[in-house]
């Protein structure tokens, strides 16, 4: 996909975010389309069906997390990417935004210059979902890396993007030890930068939502991961 093609919906509440930010992503050549609040974003997602929603937390109408999760039950924006761009950078609000379903988390104030590279970085999963879309079968269990949901035993199990990613990544090397840092890389891209936390957070949410025996399944059958 052309630089030129891609559409990004960019969403604050801050005038100076949306022109600083926008002018930097729309000279890097992308569609650029902009929301002041969680409602309207909602209403332009919609409309326009972005590749990638740069989004604030606090917002007047409507915040993000209650946007994220509206956009997340809309079928035709489901392999949006969707991040966070928010000052706040409590523990708390990172587990929010992973379960109103972001797929990363941005805390402010960031150079325009690095918040380049991490969208970059991000819309390198573009590339990689266009090349990779069989289904992973382990066991019993399948794994859909098109609809990016799991089936076990008839059940389906709908995943956040990267929730998905970092479990897909865990299933498709057999006996493979993988290390943090090659995990940060291969789901996050290593240019991005995030902490320790968030592969912990993911790893916890895994188990609660996949459950501990399904994931000591994948575990079982010579999979494992370094942390």
């Amino acid at each position: 996909m052309k630089k030129k093609e891609i559409k990004i919906l960019l969403v604050d509440d801050e005038a100076d975010i949306l022109e600083i930010v926008g002018y930097n992503l729309t000279q890097e050549g992308y569609q650029v389309f902009t929301a002041e609040n969680g409602k309207e974003a909602v209403q332009k997602a919609k409309k326009h069906i972005p590749n990638l929603i740069i989004m604030d937390v606090m917002m007047p109408e409507m915040d993000g997390m209650e946007a994220c999760e509206i956009i997340r039950k809309t079928p035709e924006l489901s392999n949006t990417i969707i991040t966070f761009l928010t000052a706040r950078s409590e523990d708390y609000s990172l587990v929010a935004g992973f379960d109103a379903g972001a797929d990363d988390y941005i805390t402010k104030p960031i150079k325009p210059k690095v918040l380049v590279s991490k969208v970059k970085a991000l819309l390198r999963r573009l590339k990689e979902d266009e090349a990779v879309t069989e289904n992973l079968n382990v066991g019993d269990i399948v794994i859909n890396r098109e609809e990016y949901k799991i089936v076990k035993d008839g059940v389906e199990i709908i995943l956040p993007r990267k929730e998905f990613e970092l479990f897909y990544l865990l299933a498709s090397k057999p006996g493979k030890v993988f290390k943090r840092e090659e995990i940060l890389d291969k789901v996050w891209g290593n240019e991005v930068v995030v902490g320790g936390r968030t592969i912990d957070v993911h790893i916890r949410k895994l188990r609660e939502k996949i459950g501990e025996d399904l994931f000591k399944t994948i575990k079982g059958v010579g999979y494992k991961f370094e942390l």
